[in-house]
């Protein structure tokens, strides 16, 4: 599916830095939340539902995602 996305929509979070690396941009549509590789704007992007990707965030924060286990 191609769904083109409008660059205004596009952020950054404020923790990335300016000198660029390992950074996702998001998007907050309507129906899904995009997400991209911010080093390449013009490559693909990821359409995530809304629900999954709170699931994510959620588990992000209380350190259920991100952290290997010891």
């Amino acid at each position: 599916m191609n769904v083109r996305i409008s660059e205004d929509a596009w952020f950054k979070s404020s923790h990335s830095t300016q000198e660029g690396g390992a950074c996702v941009e998001v998007a907050d549509l309507t129906t899904a939340v995009g997400v991209r590789d911010s080093k390449d704007k013009t490559g693909p992007a990821l359409l995530i539902p809304p629900v999954a990707w709170t699931a994510f965030v959620s588990g992000v924060r209380t350190g259920r995602i991100g952290h290997p286990a010891e």
